[in-house]
């Protein structure tokens, strides 16, 4: 059975060309598939609407199929022999899907390429600092590779004494036109100047330098004040100092990603920093002063009578300084008691008669070693 065109596009018979047009864009949009991903309803909407209109915009077609209700005498009725499968095809109809080419990037169409002012790269350089410099800031001069004006041509790309002609393809526009020809008649479609690409300009004498391309690589050292307080993982933008722009465009930008070395006493945490102290456990027990380092130098500190392993002592702004804001973070001490491993029979003794005085008896579980000797004693 026919299909009817008209009603698939919500029109009547009596529908101008730009009422056509005008109702299949604004269906095209709806029902593509890049706005109804995975909707195979939407696809099947998409290619009936698409089938439509190229029958009625086209006055040939439509005239034979508003007398006959067909443009296929197949016996199958419809538009028949077409292939709707590969919706990357539509670069023939550039003049109607011009408005819609941003919106789908490019798909209605090769997209023309810009010969006007082109933003320069965008580069990035690792930089690895000590945890010391990440905290406190530190200035850095690095070394970059970029691609700069050749001083010898001074970027024409041709040899000095010459200079670069306009191209006889596309007279200095950087694009030509193609025309296709299918099915439904001819197309014309611009694409960039296979002679010059895109440049519009040809050198007939290029630069012994740089090769006629107008650019070399060039070692740059760039100054870097690296604000305090920056951590692992901290991108730093330099705004203007990627690769210039080309023909006259805006030059891109410089990314440094910042990389912190670890520390062997100190771990960050945001502004704060976390360290161990290792304390006696005599000093433990009766108490002290004893020193806790910070990155500012060693700071002294009392400690109490009976402090236990794993207690905490903040050092209220002895932490990192905060990047958007005025202070800094603080540390955190984390008490380590030390039991000795080696002691001498002096001070076995005096720790057997301290145990006795806790009522502890440690000669409980004696060894094989002190039984047998015991024996013989």
């Amino acid at each position: 059975m026919a299909k009817d065109y008209y009603k698939i596009l919500g029109l009547d018979r009596n529908a101008t060309d730009e009422e056509i047009k005008s109702a299949f864009r604004k269906l095209a949009l709806k029902y593509h598939p890049d706005r109804n991903p995975g909707n195979k309803e939407a696809e099947e909407k998409f290619k009936e609407i698409n089938e439509a209109y190229q029958v009625l915009s086209d006055p040939q077609k439509k005239a034979q199929y508003d007398q006959f209700g067909t443009t296929d005498f197949n016996g199958q009725g419809g538009f028949g022999g077409f292939d709707f499968s590969n919706f990357g095809g539509f670069g023939g109809f550039s003049d109607i899907f011009d408005d819609l080419g941003d919106i789908f990037g490019g798909m209605f169409g090769q997209r023309r390429e810009r010969t006007g002012p082109k933003r320069g790269a965008d580069l990035e350089y690792n930089l690895e600092l000590t945890f010391e410099e990440a905290v406190f800031g530190v200035k850095k001069d690095i070394e970059i590779y970029r691609n700069e004006d050749c001083d010898v041509c001074h970027g024409t790309g041709a040899k000095p004494g010459t200079s670069p002609k306009t191209c006889d393809k596309c007279h200095g526009t950087g694009q030509v036109k193609v025309q296709k020809n299918t099915p439904f008649g001819s197309f014309v479609s611009v694409t960039t100047c296979d002679k010059c690409h895109g440049e519009g300009k040809v050198i007939d004498t290029p630069c012994t330098n740089c090769g006629g391309k107008g650019r070399v690589r060039k070692k740059k050292i760039i100054s870097i004040n690296i604000p305090a307080g920056v951590d692992n993982g901290n991108t730093i933008p330099l705004r203007g100092q990627g690769e210039p722009g080309i023909r006259g465009g805006m030059p891109g930008d410089l990314y440094i990603n910042i990389r912190v070395k670890p520390h062997p006493k100190f771990e960050r945490r945001g502004t704060d920093i976390f360290c161990e102290v290792p304390v006696s456990f005599i000093k433990a027990i009766l108490g002290g002063e004893i020193k806790i380092p910070t990155l500012d130098g060693d700071v002294q500190h009392i400690l109490s009578e009976g402090t236990q392993p794993g207690e905490i002592i903040k050092l209220k702004g002895k932490g990192v300084p905060k990047l958007r804001g005025a202070g800094r973070g603080d540390l955190y001490a984390k008490i380590k008691v030390e039991i000795p491993k080696n002691i001498n029979s002096k001070q076995r003794e005096l720790l057997k008669k301290l145990a006795e005085e806790f009522g502890e008896d440690i000669d409980k579980k004696k060894t094989f070693a002190d039984k047998v000797k015991d024996m013989f004693s």
